[in-house]
């Protein structure tokens, strides 16, 4: 999706202008529903603005139903679900490398038992570790 570069001398704040761009861009048919919108650093970068702004105007988009906002593994969870006909309306992590997680919140830690470490850094049965290059 190509996005033009805001004209900061027009007296609308940028972020609206972002924002009147996306919704111009889904209302001509460049962006169709499912596209995913360029991330918020490297928009930030090409168009040559603050990170911030772009921020702010995707949570506006977002508060306003026109896109929906997902990060790191719950887009690729939520996508793969899709693909298959499943709806996901809620994601919980109950492991963690084959750690189990209990009934921890989000923010909460424990301590990691000793049996645990051994058995997180032992490789599977039949699995291989990978070869490290020695100086030669």
């Amino acid at each position: 999706m190509l996005l033009l570069k805001p004209n900061p001398s027009s007296g609308v704040p940028i972020y609206l202008q972002l924002i009147e761009r996306v919704k111009h861009a889904i209302a001509t048919g460049a962006l169709r529903t499912g596209e995913q919108l360029p991330g918020i650093r490297p928009l930030a970068e090409e168009l040559v603005i603050n990170p911030n702004t772009v921020a702010k105007a995707y949570r506006e988009l977002e508060h306003e139903g026109v896109i929906e906002l997902r990060q790191g593994k719950n887009r690729e969870v939520r996508r793969l679900c899709a693909a298959i006909g499943h709806e996901v309306t809620r994601l919980r992590r109950v492991s963690f490398a084959g750690i189990e997680l209990g009934a921890l919140a989000p923010g909460q830690w424990r301590v990691v038992g000793e049996d645990e470490l051994r058995a997180w850094s032992t490789p599977a049965r039949g699995a291989r570790r990978p070869s490290r290059a020695r100086p030669g």
